[in-house]
């Protein structure tokens, strides 16, 4: 398996290019920023890219999908209950004084239990609302690995004060869905460092 972790975009968004070293086929998640930066790895590694997949609809996640997507004719996924959110990442990105590239329509929608396939790696889709409507996790459960989004960081959580955001709601998705991974899953978040589900749930606030 191929794993990079690119840090794009003026608000340090982790995104992450997983690519089979079997197939060369790989997923990207989350290229909120710098598409040219994350076309380069991908060239650099010799991937062709077959998905561009959101964990949720917010701008800073989604910049650099339209050039991608040009660039790769990689198929956008998303959980339908976001689709909304990209629509109107401009005006998203205006509320905090900022700009942002329009994303692309989406080629189709995840929801709970889906896979999605690369090469022989498989994410599991775990719907984790809270931090938005449609946020969703990538669970590879041969590796050991889950990719978060913006629901459980080092030590915090992703705020819920935005539109689609509910305190009670990411408390429950961290608590049962997330939480019910093994304690050794390594949890790759949207923003900041690494951690384990094990650490977080000892060490976390929020687990409490």
């Amino acid at each position: 398996m191929i794993l990079e972790t690119i840090v794009v975009g003026a608000l340090a968004v982790n995104c992450y290019l997983v690519g089979s070293a079997t197939t060369h086929e790989a997923v990207v998640i989350d290229p909120g920023d710098d598409a040219a930066k994350i076309m380069a790895v991908i060239k650099n590694k010799g991937l062709t890219l077959k998905y561009i997949v959101f964990t949720h609809g917010h701008f800073d996640h989604s910049g650099a999908a339209l050039e991608l997507h040009k660039e790769t004719g990689a198929k956008v996924l998303v959980n339908e209950k976001d689709a909304a959110l990209l629509k109107n990442a401009a005006a998203q990105a205006a509320f905090f004084g900022m700009k942002a590239n329009a994303a692309p329509k989406p080629d189709g929608f995840l929801k709970e239990g889906n896979i999605v396939k690369v090469g022989e790696l498989e994410f599991k889709v775990i719907e984790t609302p809270g931090h938005s409507q449609g946020c969703i996790s990538l669970y590879m459960k041969k590796q050991r690995m889950v990719f978060t989004g913006d629901t459980l960081f080092w030590g915090s959580i992703g705020r819920t004060d935005l539109p689609g955001g509910d305190y009670k709601t990411i408390i429950h998705s961290l608590k049962v869905k997330l939480g019910a991974l093994p304690d050794d899953t390594k949890v790759y978040p949207g923003h900041g460092d690494d951690t384990t589900i094990g650490f977080e749930k000892q060490q976390n606030p929020y687990f409490e």
